[in-house]
């Protein structure tokens, strides 16, 4: 093969590539860097940043609240993953029943939610969740005829994460009903009728051969959920701002903006960024691998 030939593949994606080492490369390079040195606000205006090896991770690793923030967003990202995949596959069912009028609907409603920017869904959340002029705390008083005007949602740590669990799955089923819609319209129809015919019933059919055939959708829609809530900041960041508390409701993404941005402890905060990305990219390998292998089939 002539050597023009083999460095034309190589040619057309040096563009894409220089944009992807100075976009995503040079930030992970000045997170390392930074997350080795003291760096502080007095940094920012000239002054030398002391080197002090990796004292930032010892620092970071020996602080309890980094263990018990980290524990807080690895236990809230399950909840979400579990209850994003649940609902989400309940509503692909739903698409595969309707007729084609509601299915439009239904899926223009997904578009909807889908479309809408974080921060501006949140304000819609925050007004639904409002203590006097919510729409949560009406509709309970009218149900139950208690007085829950004027009821805090987001001061109680529970019902805070109960609250941004509902906005964050609210936000990602539409993402994981239209692929699992789309995988479940590609199970052949005489295998799902020969397992009627045989006596299986509806549940039997659904995961001893639909969940088989879109396995592998299952596990990629797992992996990108994962990492989607583990780094979730809008929504929390947002919601503390209405009424949550802090030191009890952050999660990784927003500690380290608490760590660097607000205290102005940079090195700390990279150094406990490039631990998140350890973990990021230790959960985001199993997904690559499980993509690798779906294309060998």
């Amino acid at each position: 093969m002539p050597t023009a030939t083999r460095l034309l593949p190589w040619l057309l994606l040096a563009p894409s590539l220089a944009a992807l080492v100075v976009i995503t490369g040079y930030p992970l390079v000045r997170m390392l860097w930074l997350s080795l040195h003291e760096y502080e606000r007095a940094q920012l205006l000239g002054v030398p940043a002391p080197f002090v090896g990796l004292d930032n991770y010892v620092a970071t690793l020996t602080d309890a609240r980094f263990w018990t923030v980290t524990a807080r967003s690895f236990v809230f990202m399950l909840v979400c993953v579990v209850l994003t995949i649940t609902v989400g596959t309940l509503v692909a069912l739903l698409l595969t029943k309707l007729g084609r009028v509601m299915r439009l609907v239904l899926s223009l409603g997904l578009l909807l939610a889908w479309a809408m920017p974080p921060l501006a869904a949140m304000l819609v959340w925050g007004w639904i969740f409002d203590s006097q002029y919510g729409v949560a705390n009406h509709l309970l008083t009218s149900l139950t005829g208690d007085d829950w005007m004027g009821h805090l949602w987001l001061i109680d740590p529970v019902s805070f994460f109960a609250v941004a669990a509902l906005v964050i799955v609210w936000g990602a089923i539409p993402f994981v009903a239209f692929t699992l819609y789309a995988g479940f319209t590609q199970v052949p129809g005489e295998v799902l009728e020969a397992a009627q015919l045989d006596g299986a019933s509806a549940r039997q059919r659904f995961f001893r051969v639909q969940v088989p055939y879109v396995r592998t959708i299952y596990v990629v829609l797992i992996v990108l959920s994962m990492i989607w809530d583990l780094k979730v900041f809008t929504q929390i960041f947002v919601l503390q701002g209405i009424g949550g508390i802090k030191s009890e409701t952050s999660t990784l993404g927003v500690y380290i903006y608490e760590m660097g941005m607000a205290q102005g402890h940079y090195g700390a905060a990279s150094a406990i960024a490039v631990i998140f990305t350890v973990i990021m990219l230790a959960i985001s390998a199993y997904y690559v691998r499980a993509t690798v292998k779906e294309e060998q089939l």
